[in-house]
């Protein structure tokens, strides 16, 4: 089935004329404290006779307002949509001395956000099946979700989905480095710092971008996260990347548990995803499709439109209930 999205030709111009007063007609936003007192920023809308509810597990440094058009589409199509900015990014509270530090304690904190958001908000408004929506890091939070509360929602769709991340190294220099850093910040008694490398938000200009080949898209990101300097975010600090690889490691081992129907689409030019270590783990999982999408980059929601479409008439139609091609 083809569904009804925006196209990259008429994006700039509907962005400013349809998308932004349907975000501020149609959509509801709210926060919640979440573990710790940390403050959890959300978004919903439902449309009228919506057929399926969809959470969004978004990714690393992103923000809820950056998922307008995505969101649009959605509505749109007749799906009600939620999502919450994860701690320590976009609009929700920070857990460092440095507002741009990518940090979090364990992703755990990020799941029991999640489902919060889900008991708390989603299910006293959804109107129909409960079904998952996640990209990157958010594939990691939502896999984690799915392996804790198998019959939470009904099916899944992971975008470009972080079960493993570039460079690939070896496990024993990844950890060595990881403990090096965690102790040079023990050691300076700081809260948390910067990984090696790793620096506060920088703006990249799209020809060195290697997250999508959508000049429109990407420039329209950049410009939000320069009007809106709360939510930007740097780079991970040693502490995150600490926590992402227990993660990724308890989604690797419990592979097999992950039993929730899902499509899960890999971009095969992904410059951020360890693809082999995500396609070995996807390939464990019962229930599970994998698509790899030739010549795509990391943010296929945001990408040209030769990639997003197929992607997303696919995800809309097996959100709404389509069977997995085997």
């Amino acid at each position: 089935m083809d569904w009804t999205l925006t196209p990259e030709t008429a994006l700039a111009d509907r962005n400013a004329t349809t998308i932004n007063p349907f975000w501020k007609s149609q959509v509801t936003t709210g926060e919640f404290t979440g573990l710790g007192g940390v403050t959890v920023h959300y978004a919903w809308c439902c449309p009228a006779n919506a057929h399926t509810t969809v959470v969004i597990s978004s990714g690393r440094i992103e923000s809820l307002l950056k998922y307008k058009e995505l969101i649009y589409d959605l509505w749109h199509n007749g799906f009600a949509v939620f999502i919450p900015d994860h701690r320590g990014q976009g609009l929700s509270g920070r857990m460092t001395s440095d507002p741009q530090h990518g940090f979090v304690h364990k992703f755990d904190d990020y799941v029991d956000d999640l489902l919060q958001f889900i008991d708390d908000i989603v299910m006293p408004h959804a109107p129909a099946p409960l079904t998952l929506l996640c990209h990157s890091m958010g594939g990691a939070i939502g896999t984690l979700t799915m392996l804790r509360e198998p019959e939470r929602f009904e099916r899944a769709v992971l975008a470009s989905p972080m079960f493993g991340v570039r460079p690939a190294l070896p496990d024993w220099v990844a950890k060595g480095l990881i403990n090096a850093g965690l102790t040079l910040n023990r050691l300076r008694r700081k809260d948390a710092g910067y990984f090696f490398g790793q620096t506060p938000y920088v703006a990249y200009p799209y020809a060195l971008n290697k997250l999508t080949h959508s000049e429109v898209r990407y420039r329209l990101f950049r410009e939000l996260y320069d009007e809106d300097k709360r939510i930007q975010l740097g780079g991970v600090t040693t502490e995150w990347l600490s926590a992402a690889q227990q993660a990724m490691d308890t989604i690797e081992a419990q592979a097999e548990k992950m039993t929730t129907p899902t499509l899960l689409f890999s971009a095969d030019d992904d410059k951020i995803i360890d693809n082999d270590r995500q396609r070995s783990v996807a390939k464990r999982m019962p229930n599970l499709h994998l698509e790899v999408v030739a010549e795509a980059y990391h943010e296929l929601f945001t990408e040209a439109d030769e990639y997003r479409t197929p992607v997303l008439n696919k995800t809309l139609s097996f959100l709404q209930g389509g069977s997995i091609l085997k």
